[in-house]
C-alpha cells in the first residue's frame, strides 16, 4: 500500500468535500496511514504537522489514548441505544458536565450529530418556542454578514457565504443579515473595542426595526472561522445580549469551531460574561474522535414544550443517533482531560507562543494584519498592504502556501488567501517555531510577482 495507489483507488470511487474534484489533478490528494499527537503520516512514511486540528476538531492530539482508552471500553459495553423512551449513563453524565462547564443558565441538553444539526436544533426550537408562547409571527433570524453555520439548508439559510450558498437559494428561508463587527475593516487607530461597538450600532438599529418579527440572531462568537478567521471584540457580545433582552429576541451562540478553549477561555462567550439562549457546540467535543454535537438552552425554554401528550407541544425533533453512547463516552473522557489538567492556562503559553513567533509576519509587505484570539491566529496576504486590496482569487495564493507546506511538512490549509493556525493543544513550543518557519517561507513564495 503507497500513496500512489490509494489516490487512485480515491479518485475512481470518491467525492470529496469542500472540493472541485478536478482541482485534484493539480493538488494531489494525501493518503493518511496513521496519526500521533501533532503529526499525521503518510504511505510513504511523510509525516505532517496537523496545523489546523484536521478541520478544527482536534484537541489533544490523534490516537490520544486516554480518549481512544475510553470509547474501547464503551462500545465493549454498549455502541448505541435508541434514545427515544431508552437512556444511558454516558449522555447523562456529559450533559452533566456540558451543564456545569457552560455559562450559567444553560440547563437543559439536547444531542445531535454534528455542528450543523445542532444549530438546526436551536433554529427549529427557537421558532417552535415562540409559536407556544403566543408569539407566532416571531419566525425570522437575524444573521451576521459573511457568517458561517453548516452546510444543512436551515444552518446554510443563516450563513453568509457566497460560494457555498448561492446554488441552493431556492431551498431556503429568508434571513436579515447585519453588517460584520469585523475589526478588519477597521480604521486606522482604531481600536477593536470602538470598532464592534461601532458595528453594532447597526445590528441595534435592525432589531429595533423587526424585532416584532424575529425569533433569535445567531452569531459565531469572536472568530467568523470559516470566513477567514475575522475576529472581533467581546464588547459586541455583552451589548448583544442587552439588545436581545431588551427586545425579546433569543440568543443563538454557534461554539462549534471557537468552543473548548480555541478562544483563550472554556468558551468564548465567557469573555463577554454573557450566556446565549441557545449554544450549539461539537468539532472538539470528541477530540476528533466521533461525530457528536450538544445544543443547550434554558429551563424556561424547556418548560414551554413540557405539557400533556394531548396538548401536542413536543418537540420532535430526531436523528438515529441522538444520544450515541460511544460518542457520548468519548466526549466525556474529553472533557474530563480539561478537568484533570491546566489546558487553558497552558495554552496561553502556547498562544504567547504562537505570538512571538509569528510577529515579524506584521513586517510583511504583502501581510494586512495579524491577527489572533487564544489559540487561533491567521496572517492576511494581500496584493497592496496600504489599501489592503486582496489579491484576485483566481490566482489562488493560499494554494501555494498549501504545497509548499506540504513539502516541508506540515498541513498549513489557508481559507483563501488567509493563512492560519489552530493546532491541538499538545503541540510543542518548537512545533509552533517550525510551523511558523514553513509559514512564513510558504507566504514569501505565495506573494512573489
Amino acid at each position: 500500500m503507497d500513496n500512489a495507489s490509494l489516490k487512485k483507488r480515491d479518485l475512481a470511487v470518491l467525492w470529496h468535500p469542500c472540493s472541485q474534484m478536478k482541482d485534484y489533478e493539480r493538488y494531489p490528494m494525501t493518503p493518511i496511514k496513521r496519526g500521533d499527537g501533532v503529526y499525521l503520516e503518510d504511505f510513504d512514511g511523510n509525516r505532517y504537522i496537523d496545523a489546523v486540528s484536521s478541520w478544527w476538531v482536534n484537541l489533544f492530539g490523534h490516537s490520544n489514548p486516554t480518549i481512544a482508552n475510553a470509547m474501547k471500553e464503551q462500545v465493549d459495553k454498549l455502541e448505541h441505544v435508541i434514545f427515544a423512551g431508552f437512556t444511558h449513563e454516558p449522555a447523562i453524565d456529559l450533559a452533566e458536565q456540558l451543564v456545569a462547564m457552560t455559562p450559567e443558565g444553560l440547563d437543559r441538553v439536547f444531542y445531535g450529530e454534528n455542528g450543523s444539526s445542532a444549530v438546526e436544533i436551536a433554529l427549529k426550537m427557537s421558532v417552535h418556542y415562540w409559536q407556544l408562547a403566543g408569539k407566532p409571527d416571531k419566525t425570522k433570524f437575524i444573521a451576521l454578514e459573511s457568517g458561517y453555520h453548516g452546510e444543512t439548508t436551515g444552518a446554510l439559510a443563516v450563513s453568509d457565504l457566497g460560494l457555498y450558498k448561492a446554488p441552493y437559494k431556492s431551498l431556503m428561508f429568508n434571513v436579515m443579515t447585519a453588517p460584520s463587527p469585523d475589526c478588519f475593516y477597521r480604521e486606522e487607530g482604531e481600536s477593536w473595542h470602538d470598532y464592534s461597538l461601532r458595528q453594532f450600532e447597526k445590528m441595534r438599529a435592525l432589531v429595533e426595526r423587526e424585532h416584532e418579527n424575529v425569533a433569535a440572531i445567531i452569531v459565531e462568537p469572536l472568530v467568523q472561522c470559516a470566513s477567514g478567521m475575522r475576529m472581533y471584540h467581546p464588547v459586541y457580545l455583552s451589548e448583544l445580549r442587552k439588545l436581545c433582552d431588551q427586545y425579546d429576541v433569543h440568543l443563538i451562540a454557534d461554539e462549534i469551531a471557537v468552543g473548548f478553549g480555541r478562544t483563550g477561555t472554556l468558551f468564548a462567550c465567557e469573555q463577554a460574561n454573557i450566556s446565549p439562549d441557545f449554544m450549539c457546540v461539537s468539532k472538539g467535543l470528541t477530540a476528533g474522535f466521533l461525530p457528536l454535537s450538544a445544543m443547550l438552552t434554558k429551563e424556561t425554554i424547556f418548560q414551554a414544550f413540557y405539557d400533556d401528550y394531548e396538548k401536542l407541544t413536543a418537540f420532535l425533533h430526531s436523528h438515529s443517533y441522538t444520544g450515541y453512547a460511544t460518542g457520548c463516552a468519548v466526549a466525556k473522557a474529553t472533557l474530563d482531560i480539561f478537568q484533570s489538567q491546566p489546558i487553558i492556562e497552558n495554552n496561553k503559553v502556547l498562544a504567547q507562543h504562537m505570538a512571538q513567533a509569528t510577529a515579524h509576519f506584521a513586517d510583511h509587505s504583502n501581510i494586512a494584519e495579524v491577527r489572533q484570539t487564544g489559540m487561533i491566529l491567521a496572517a492576511e496576504m494581500v496584493q497592496d498592504k496600504k489599501t489592503r486590496t486582496p489579491y484576485d482569487w483566481k490566482e489562488r495564493r493560499g494554494m501555494r502556501v498549501y504545497e509548499y507546506s506540504l513539502s516541508q511538512g506540515a498541513l498549513l490549509r489557508p481559507l483563501g488567501n488567509v493563512v492560519y493556525f489552530m493546532p491541538p493543544y499538545v503541540i510543542t513550543p518548537e512545533e509552533i517555531d517550525k510551523l511558523a518557519d514553513i509559514a512564513w517561507q510558504g507566504i514569501q513564495l505565495a506573494t512573489k510577482d
